[in-house]
């Protein structure tokens, strides 16, 4: 209340919540993101500090002020069954611009970042689909519907999974294809540099001998 107002509607220190939805408020709770410990622009992930049964009453408070996006059922964010090729076909076309082709996130303009999508819950990744937190836009099943959605969770699961795994062999810290490409090939110029200083110090020996 003291930065949305009483009602939810919202003030100088907060905007409002009226019509954010349940969804909104399980994704920002229960990430830690919110409440926000001091103002700036962007609200970080932190310890969640309320227990799930008490985001789901603020949840329901907020959602009885205006409709929104609900929060989802676990049939619908589950990816098992998912494809996770049409995943990762969905996630490049439109979230490695800020999140990077394997979900490790990055810097954006202003100061802010997008967050590494490693061990986020397949619930919250849902939701942030759908409610659109602070920078990110939102894909309502209008936009992207629902198996849509899940296909998406499903590569990024593969992808971060324990058991995920890398056609180079090496995953070089997932940075993706032009970061690693330019690791191999300062690698393979430091390889080259290396057997011909060898060869030209070899041949040198050899002629006087």
């Amino acid at each position: 209340a003291s930065c949305h107002g009483t009602g939810g509607q919202g003030s100088s220190d907060g905007p409002p919540l009226v019509g954010v939805g349940s969804a909104a408020v399980d994704f920002q709770v229960g990430t830690g993101r919110m409440p926000a410990q001091q103002p700036g622009v962007q609200v970080p992930k932190k310890k969640v500090i309320y227990s799930q049964a008490e985001i789901d009453q603020l949840a329901a408070y907020i959602a009885s002020l205006g409709a929104g996006p609900i929060i989802p059922t676990e049939n619908q964010y589950n990816p098992a069954g998912a494809d996770i090729a049409r995943g990762g076909d969905l996630f490049r076309t439109n979230c490695t611009q800020c999140h990077n082709f394997t979900g490790e996130g990055g810097a954006l303009t202003g100061g802010k970042s997008a967050p590494n999508l490693e061990g986020v819950s397949p619930k919250h990744i849902y939701e942030a689909m759908q409610t659109g937190p602070q920078n990110m836009p939102s894909f309502p099943d209008s936009t992207m519907p629902e198996q849509q959605k899940k296909d998406i969770i499903a590569y990024i699961q593969a992808v971060n999974g324990e058991k995920a795994s890398s056609p180079g062999g090496l995953k070089l810290g997932g940075l993706g294809p032009v970061s690693e490409g330019l690791f191999g090939w300062i690698f393979g110029l430091g390889v080259l540099i290396a057997a011909a200083v060898w060869v030209a110090a070899h041949t040198a020996k050899a002629k006087k001998s």
